[in-house]
Formats: structure tokens, C-alpha cells, sequence
């Protein structure tokens, strides 16, 4: 207000100044006018410092009024303010409350977090135990695909869930049910020949699988990368074989099995027979061929020479001993010449043409033509030792020369590889078995065989006794 004031003052100051300076002269003539000016002007600034009051006056009351709603804004903000700070006070005691429940949960994350790893890495390790029994299951045969899902389950990538640990679950029970299981299905299997055949196959549990297909019969073996049955390239023995048949045909109630899950018929188709071990043993196994060919002809031989050389003496001589008490001679001589391919109708008959001789005569006779019997009953006897008795020589001989063989081995290449020996020890081991598989059933002939012999010329000796006692007891009585 004062300001307005002085602005109309020095305005009205300026105006006196102008007009001096402009009308001088005329002070005196426009003095009454410059008055009623000059109270026209403090009258118009008289009213507007009045107006000037009045509105400082409005403005004060404006103001003060102002004041009071401010004041009382004041004291709202500040209730504000302090409810803000309780607020404030109450979200900070709130915080740190989530804050520790935060550090508790994350604690208890923690805990379940592994609890969760160690059971998802407990599932995926049973999923690849589960995989891998499936792979060497029999049942994967039938069911080639029942164990896709578990690599899934096994992939880190993969969270296993509820229905994954279900089917875990129901594959290994339906698992567990076929091992148990004694059963015959149809399916298909590569037979010896490689081809693709249908047929029944009895499985017995994990541990044997047999097939029957195109009358033929014999054991599978699994492959677990191609989840397929493969028929065995050997097939069993003949009484294995129809255990089998018998068994799928619901005739026996028992059926052989291989309890080691293949490694025994693997083994069994690994294994060689005779034949086939033969030619291992080198050059000299055919001289121990030799030796049992040849001792097979004397063998024989001698026991057909033998078989038509037995009769049965006591008939024989009860008849003899009749005709010579009688003094029937000639029925004598007539018997003899029907056997007269036995030995002991050759005694006989010698006796009977030295029948009126001394009894010393009469057996020398007798004597001589029973040692010229022997000789045709003991030939072939020695050669037959002595063949068994060169067979394990033979054997040893084979033996030696592998060893040789090998100790040549062992300086050429060492003893890195054991293959590079087998040559040589198999040569050594399988001469051996030879000889003795050939010197044992000749020692056995021969032993049988000479004492048949033996027991063939004392009979002649006893029987000719007999005769020449029934003679000279027959010259008594006359």
C-alpha cells in the first residue's frame, strides 16, 4: 500500500516539475487551476489510498483467513504426518517381520529344494536301474518299447511327476510278476540260419528261454541292444530236448534251466566237441588215430575169432565122456568133426586117435596139440599191449612238442598275449588227452582179451584131464 502511495506522489511531483518548467510564466495565472487540480488529484489519490486500505484491509482478512485454513491444513498435515509416521512405523516393524519370515521360508526352500533334488535324483537313478534291468530282461523281447519313457525319465531335463513315478512303479511290479513267471507265448525269434521265424517260446522267468518252432528244439539266448531273441547256434542234447517238448506240451513237470542267465549256454555253444579239438593237437595226434583204428581191427577181430571158438563145454563133454564109457569111438570122432572149428574138439579128437597109448603118451599129445591151439587164440594179444603202451607215449611225445612250441612263442613275442601261446598248449594238452582216451579203452580190451584167453586154455587143459581120466577109467571096467 505505502508503495502505491509514493507512486502517486512522485507522480504527482514530476507533474508539478513539468509544469513549472513548462508553464513559468504562467504560475500565477494557472495557480488556481494547478489548486483545483491539485485537490481533484489528492482527492483521486485520497480515494485510492482509501481504495488501496480497503483492499489491503480485504486482502488481510483474505489473508488471515488464509492463515487460519492454513493452520488448519497445518495441523491436518501434521496428523497426517504422524498417522504416516505410525503408519510408516507400522509397515517398517511389518517388514522386518516379512523380512525374517522371508529368511525362514527361504530357510525351509532350502530344505525342501534339496529334499526335492535328492528325491528327483533318487527317481532318475531308479529310472536308469529300472532301464537297465528292463534291457536284460527276457520280457523286453515281447515288449520292445515298455522302457522308452525311462530315458525320458533319466534326462536332467525332464522333471519327473506324479504319473512318472506311477509308471515306474507299475513297470517294475509288472516286472517283477514275469520274472516269476513260468509261461508260453507265441513270438518271433532269428532262428540258427539268421531269418526271422515265428514260434512258441517258453520263458522261464529272466533266467531261460526255449523255442519250438518247425520241429525244431532248443534254447534263445537275449540280446539286449536289439531287445530280440536269438535261437542258439548249437541245439541241446537229445534228452534235453525232449524235457522241453514234454514240458510246453504240459506232459513234464520239469524242465531244465540255465540259472545264470546264458553264461552256461554260451558256454555250452563255445564248448568243442572231439572232433573239433582233434586237428588243435597237431601232427602227432594222427599216429594216435592210427594207433586206435588199428587197434579197433584187432579188437573186433579178436572178438569174432573168440565168439566162434566158445561152445559150451560141459554138454560137449558129458557127451564125449558117454561115448567113451561105452567104447563108442567112432560117435566120438563124429562129434569132434561137427566142431571141428573148436579148439576143444581138436584135444579130443587128438586124444581119441592116442586112445590105446600110455597115459603119458596119451598126454603129451594131448599137451601138443592144445600148445598148438594157443598161438592162434593169443595172436594180435602182444601187438594190442604193445599199442597201448605207445599210445601215452605218443600223448607225451604230442605234449613236449607243444611245449616246444610255445617256449618259441614266449621268446619270439613274449608273454603279452596269451592267444599267441594257445596254439602251442593246445597242441600239448589235447596230444595227451588223446593218448590216454586211446590207451585206456585198449589196456581195457586187451586185459579182458587175455584173460578170456587164459581162462579159454585152462578150460582145454581141464577138459583134457577129464578125458584122459573118463579113457583110462573106461579100461578099467573092462
Amino acid at each position: 500500500m505505502k508503495r502505491i502511495m509514493m507512486r502517486h506522489i512522485l507522480g504527482i511531483i514530476f507533474v508539478c516539475l513539468f509544469i513549472s518548467l513548462a508553464y513559468g510564466d504562467d504560475i500565477r495565472e494557472n495557480e488556481l487551476t494547478a489548486r483545483e487540480k491539485k485537490a481533484a488529484l489528492l482527492k483521486k489519490v485520497e480515494q485510492e489510498r482509501m481504495g488501496a486500505q480497503k483492499e489491503a484491509e480485504e486482502r488481510k482478512q483474505r489473508i488471515l483467513s488464509d492463515k487460519d485454513a492454513l493452520l488448519a491444513a497445518i495441523i491436518e498435515l501434521k496428523n497426517q504426518v504422524e498417522a504416516l509416521e505410525g503408519e510408516n512405523r507400522q509397515l517398517v516393524d511389518n517388514f522386518e517381520a516379512v523380512v525374517g519370515e522371508k529368511k525362514e521360508l527361504e530357510g525351509r526352500l532350502g530344505e525342501v529344494d534339496a529334499v526335492i533334488r535328492e528325491l528327483i535324483g533318487f527317481i532318475r537313478t531308479n529310472a536308469k536301474d529300472l532301464g537297465a534291468l528292463l534291457d536284460e530282461s527276457f520280457q523286453g523281447a515281447f515288449d520292445p518299447h515298455q522302457g522308452d519313457r525311462l530315458k525320458l525319465l533319466a534326462d536332467k531335463a525332464t522333471f519327473p511327476g506324479m504319473d512318472d513315478i506311477k509308471y515306474m512303479v507299475d513297470l517294475f511290479f509288472k516286472e517283477v510278476q514275469h520274472s516269476g513267471e513260468v509261461r508260453v507265448e507265441t513270438g518271433t525269434l532269428i532262428n540258427r540260419s539268421g531269418e526271422e521265424i515265428s514260434g512258441n517260446i517258453l520263458v522261464v522267468g529272466n533266467f531261460t528261454a526255449a523255442y519250438q518252432a518247425s520241429r525244431e528244439v532248443g534254447f534263445l539266448n537275449y540280446s539286449s541292444q536289439d531287445r530280440r531273441l536269438f535261437a542258439l547256434s548249437k541245439l541241446p542234447p537229445y534228452r534235453i530236448k525232449k524235457k522241453i517238448k514234454q514240458y510246453m506240451a504240459g506232459i513234464s513237470e520239469d524242465v531244465p534251466i540255465d540259472v545264470s542267465r546264458g553264461g552256461a549256454l554260451t558256454q555250452l555253444t563255445r564248448r568243442l566237441s572231439l572232433f573239433e579239438q582233434i586237428p588243435k593237437g597237431g601232427p602227432i595226434v594222427w599216429p594216435i588215430i592210427g594207433i586206435l583204428v588199428l587197434a579197433l581191427i584187432i579188437i573186433t577181430e579178436r572178438l569174432i575169432f573168440l565168439a566162434k571158438k566158445n561152445m559150451d563145454t560141459e554138454h560137449f563133454m558129458n557127451t564125449v565122456n558117454g561115448f567113451v564109457l561105452h567104447d563108442n569111438w567112432e560117435g566120438c570122432r563124429s562129434l569132434c568133426d561137427q566142431y571141428k572149428e573148436k579148439p576143444l574138439s581138436h584135444v579130443i579128437l587128438a586124444g581119441a586117435n592116442f586112445k590105446d597109448m600110455e597115459r603119458e603118451d596119451m598126454e603129451s599129445a594131448i599137451q601138443e596139440t592144445i600148445l598148438r591151439e594157443i598161438p592162434p587164440l593169443e595172436r594180435f594179444l602182444s601187438t594190442l599191449g604193445m599199442l597201448a603202451a605207445i599210445s601215452p607215449l605218443l600223448g607225451l611225445l604230442g605234449t613236449v612238442t607243444g611245449m616246444i612250441n610255445t617256449f618259441h612263442v614266449i621268446t619270439y613275442y613274449g608273454t603279452g598275449d596269451p592267444r599267441m601261446m594257445s596254439g602251442g598248449i593246445s597242441e600239448a594238452l589235447v596230444t595227451t588227452m588223446l593218448g590216454l582216451m586211446v590207451a585206456i579203452p585198449i589196456m581195457f580190451s586187451h586185459t579182458l582179451l587175455t584173460r578170456r584167453v587164459e581162462n579159454m586154455i585152462g578150460e582145454l587143459e581141464e577138459k583134457a584131464v577129464s578125458f584122459i581120466n573118463s579113457v583110462y577109467k573106461s579100461r578099467n571096467n573092462r
